[in-house]
């Protein structure tokens, strides 16, 4: 079994290598400028690796890209292996990253929040406290302010030692 470094530079070589081979060496023209390898991940055995994409484009560009790069899967393994120099070269799978679709639903999520805050925000412009404006007590002045129940003292143990709670023994 490979170590975690040399998978995490094999995804990394196939991650740059399927980056330029798209950019350059493939002629599909569902492929054009508008597919993005976001992420690649090889398992530990260095068997398999998938490669994650992102395609600018409405969902009939995102299926065509799909479809090209299913059809360029053979051409751009071929490179990578190459490239590699590994014994096997692992089998490609390529998955649609929903970074973008995720990314969206926070932005949409945080508008939210901003319109629910400001609608708050004007709501309370004209409001005033139900308590007044400090809903703790406070005295008048300090003179007025009563007393505070004194702690009880604790037993003062007698000058031979003994302490009244300990049953006149001393602990010394």
């Amino acid at each position: 079994m490979a170590d975690n470094a040399r998978a995490k530079r094999l995804a990394d070589l196939i991650r740059e290598v399927v980056a330029q081979k798209l950019q350059r060496g493939i002629k599909d023209p569902r492929l054009g400028t508008h597919v993005t390898i976001t992420d690649t991940r090889v398992t530990g055995d260095l068997r398999e690796a998938t490669v994650f994409y992102t395609v600018y484009g409405d969902d009939e560009e995102r299926a065509a890209a799909a479809a090209g790069l299913e059809s360029a899967k053979g051409v751009l393994r071929s490179e990578v292996g190459r490239a590699a120099g590994v014994k096997f070269t692992p089998t490609l799978t390529f998955v649609a990253d929903a970074l973008p679709d995720t990314a969206r639903t926070i932005e949409g999520l945080l508008d939210r929040a901003r319109a629910s805050d400001a609608k708050v925000r004007e709501t309370s412009a004209g409001a005033t406290y139900a308590g007044g404006a400090d809903p703790y007590r406070k005295p008048a002045d300090e003179d007025a302010a009563p007393d505070a129940p004194e702690a009880p003292e604790a037993p003062e143990a007698s000058a031979d030692g003994d302490d009244e709670q300990n049953g006149g023994v001393s602990r010394a």
